[in-house]
Formats: C-alpha cells, sequence, structure tokens
C-alpha cells in the first residue's frame, strides 16, 4: 500500500511538538529528555474537560500538533486510535475500589477506563460524525495502527488521523508492565496531499528482521520502551527528509515494512 504522511505530531519527554522535536529526531542537536508538560486542551469544552485523563490529553494534544496548519477540517476526518494500554491510573483506582468494601465505581472512572475514551473526546471536541476506529496490539499497537490507517486510505477514505500513545502504569501494574515515558505520536495520512507533505510511504508486512533502531541512546530507550516509541525511526525519517527502509517489529514474527520517500 502506498499512502503520503501529510503532517506528522510528536508529544514526549523532551519532544514538545513537531517543529520544536524535529531537529533531536534527525540528529542535528543532542536529545535532552525533560519533564513532559502537556498544553491546555481549549477544544473541548470545559466539563469534559474536566473529567478528561493524562491518556486522552495526551492523545489529543498529538493529534493537534499534527493538524497544525493543515487546510483539512477536523470534524472531516476518520481516525485510529492505537494505544497497548488504557488509562492505567483510571484501571488502578477500579481494582482498589472493586478490592474495599463500598465496591461502587464511579460512572466517570468507568466511562474513562474504556479502550475508545480518547476516541470519544476526539468526537466530542471536534463534533466529527466519521468512523473511528480503536486497536490494542501490545508492543505493536503503532505498526498496527499504522497499516489500518494505511488500510482505510487505500480502500475508503481520503484522510486518516493515526494517534497512538502510551503511558507508564503505576504499582503493582508497573512492575508486571513496565513503559518508559509518555508518548503520543500522530500522523495524518491520506492518498494523495491536500497540501504540501511530508513523504510518501509504501506500506507492507514482511519476514521478520532486526527492527530499525535510534542512533541516540535516550531516544532508542524510548523507542524500545514504549509501544508507541516504535514510531520514532519514521518521524526521523520524515524528519531527515531523506529517503529511507524502515522495519518495525509486528506479530506473529513479521515486520512492518516502510519505504520512506520524500515529497
Amino acid at each position: 500500500m502506498r499512502i503520503v504522511v501529510e503532517a506528522a505530531g510528536v508529544i514526549g519527554p523532551g519532544l514538545p511538538g513537531w517543529s520544536t522535536s524535529r531537529e533531536s529526531l534527525r540528529g542535528a542537536q543532542p536529545y535532552a529528555p525533560a519533564q513532559l508538560s502537556l498544553p491546555k486542551l481549549d477544544i473541548l469544552p470545559s466539563v469534559e474537560r474536566r473529567r478528561t485523563g493524562q491518556p486522552v490529553k495526551l492523545a489529543m494534544a498529538a493529534a493537534l500538533d499534527a493538524l497544525t496548519g493543515s487546510p483539512r477540517a477536523l470534524h472531516q476526518l476518520s481516525t485510529v486510535f492505537t494505544s497497548s494500554g488504557a488509562d492505567g491510573l483510571v484501571l488502578h483506582e477500579i481494582c482498589e475500589t472493586l478490592a474495599g468494601h463500598d465496591r461502587q465505581v464511579s460512572p466517570t472512572r468507568f466511562h474513562n477506563s474504556v479502550h475508545n475514551a480518547p476516541a470519544g473526546y476526539w468526537s466530542l471536541a471536534t463534533r466529527s460524525h466519521e468512523p473511528s476506529t480503536s486497536l490494542c496490539a501490545y508492543d505493536w499497537s503503532f505498526a498496527a495502527g499504522l497499516l489500518e490507517a494505511a488500510a482505510q486510505v487505500t480502500v475508503e477514505h481520503d484522510a486518516v488521523l493515526l494517534v497512538s500513545f502510551d503511558l507508564p502504569y503505576c504499582e503493582p501494574i508497573h512492575s508486571a508492565r513496565p513503559i518508559v515515558g509518555s508518548l503520543g505520536v500522530a500522523l495524518l495520512v491520506a492518498r494523495e496531499p491536500a497540501s504540501a507533505a511530508l513523504a510518501r510511504i509504501d506500506v507492507g508486512v514482511a519476514q521478520r528482521e532486526p527492527p530499525t533502531q535510534m542512533a541516540d541512546p535516550a531516544l532508542e530507550r524510548l523507542r524500545a520502551g514504549n509501544s508507541t516509541g516504535r514510531a520514532l525511526p519514521l518521524l526521523a525519517a520524515l524528519a531527515r527528509g531523506e529517503p529511507a527502509r524502515l522495519a518495525l517489529d509486528y506479530v506473529a514474527e513479521r515486520s512492518l515494512s516502510l519505504r520512506v520517500t520524500p515529497c
């Protein structure tokens, strides 16, 4: 499948947005991990904004970063949201409630615990009635999301917004499922670009091969320790604006093969 990447967004430790992170991603300046600071989501009504957890804020911040300056209308975009988990803090609080004497679960906590909560908040914020898919594929969640977005662009939609996000769990879940850092990545992919684009990508599934790694040790740690971090080699290739062939880990001893051609 051949798709076009019109725009990219990234929110993470030391990666406060696509425009300011490109130099670090392409290796032109050292990557400096820093505390994550999420912008205020004015796009959400105040009531919903108070109810959102960190995963929703992270996903939406990455999505809005990718759509900065895009001529496409937000409410007309189909979306694919992908993550290896959900809201870990909410899940922890629900488990604590169920293990206690008063087992009444808060409705707000419950609706924030479902895997498609970020997709729901995005639809509310943008007033979108377009289709939305929410995926989970463990460490291969970004690759699965990219493959799904590419398939939708190929056979159904002119453009799809892909949003991938992952955050650490709190204890005791963290000990069983450690995740490095909080990272959100968004790609606006299309069949044909509506304006200037970053690159064309040929996407395919191949026999397993060693995944493409990051040259910077700190970025490589983020790539290897966070499912959304598997997107970093692709972001680096887009930031460099050079042809590249990438391999991303995928399910069932397969790899996602990407051939990146700058526009």
